[in-house]
């Protein structure tokens, strides 16, 4: 017989920056990745305020593993009170059970509870959401898509996705994803899910640098030493160019779906510069046949990378007052 788990009581983290109660109300965020947690107070203008992280091992670590590291990032919050904590979790996560459904890159996290063990935590109400679904809420309250109803924010760089805000909802049906899994190419590159031809096979870093190494530009390459090489080396410039088109590939389908008319890209296209922006912009309206109520757009969020998924969970918090 399963013995019932004690709740797990706060314990403040030496890594972390306490802050001491405030009459403004404050709001928590916690990123969980495999094999890291972060935990942040924000402002309500979205300043970060103080930050705590904690790892686990992603492979192997078990749930009581995920547990600890969970409370040792939570001790953040200790002083804080805040509104609530937004959570901004990988893979399939069910919003309404707050759990972490499925995540093929830490099995334990699978099925994690991770609303209620936040809830156990911190005397503050916790939600969950997918994290690219979570980053255009960031975008919405503190960022570029502030004062517009639709528009959709990109994760890209080691992780690809989309999150859609549209007529003012962010777009989440049960069982949705981020849209890494959208067959662009039918005969494709079989990817780690067991199709052929998603987006993620072509639009992610590895492919970058696969395709970097293959044109004899050394191994490890990044996309800012690509754009910064690209006008003198042919080679550079053609992996640029067709990393930018695979890139819209996946954004051309959100915008015959949805019309968004503004994209947001965070991560990885940051470093591409103003170069890497016009090229995805580029690609996306060529994609387009039919005319478009709004031309479609590209721009490229400023904040750290780090903050992006903390700001998403803040704006989770914003988004239930």
């Amino acid at each position: 017989m399963a013995h019932e788990r004690a709740p797990l009581r706060l314990v403040p983290d030496t890594a972390a920056e306490p802050v001491p109660s405030a009459a403004v109300p404050l709001l928590g965020a916690v990123e969980l990745v495999p094999g890291r947690i972060g935990a942040a107070v924000l402002s309500r203008s979205g300043e970060i305020l103080a930050r705590a992280e904690a790892t686990f091992d992603a492979a192997a670590g078990t749930r009581d593993e995920i547990d600890a590291a969970l409370a040792r990032a939570a001790g953040v919050f200790a002083g804080a009170r805040p509104l609530g904590v937004g959570v901004a979790a990988p893979g399939l996560v069910d919003p309404e059970a707050g759990l972490v459904v499925e995540v093929n890159d830490a099995p334990a996290l699978s099925g994690y509870p991770v609303a209620r063990r936040l809830g156990e935590l911190v005397d503050a109400p916790a939600r969950v959401e997918h994290r690219a679904r979570l980053q255009v809420l960031g975008d919405r309250w503190f960022g570029p898509g502030r004062g517009r109803r639709t528009f959709a924010s990109v994760s890209t760089g080691e992780v690809l996705g989309v999150g859609l805000l549209f007529d003012g909802e962010v777009v989440a049906p049960p069982g949705g994803r981020s849209g890494a899994h959208m067959t662009v190419s039918a005969h494709g590159e079989r990817c780690g899910c067991g199709a052929r031809g998603c987006w993620k096979t072509v639009a992610t870093t590895r492919w970058l640098r696969g395709a970097a190494e293959q044109a004899g530009l050394g191994t490890g390459a990044t996309l800012a030493a690509l754009v910064a090489a690209a006008p003198a080396r042919e080679a550079a410039r053609r992996v640029v160019e067709e990393y930018a088109g695979n890139l819209a590939l996946g954004l051309v389908n959100v915008q015959h779906l949805f019309a968004p008319g503004l994209f947001v890209l965070h991560g990885e296209a940051r470093e591409g510069g103003e170069t890497f922006r016009e090229l995805v912009e580029q690609g996306l309206r060529a994609g387009l046949a039919a005319p478009q109520a709004e031309q479609p757009r590209v721009s490229v969020g400023s904040g750290a990378v780090d903050d992006v998924a903390l700001l998403g969970g803040a704006g989770l918090v914003l988004s239930a007052q």
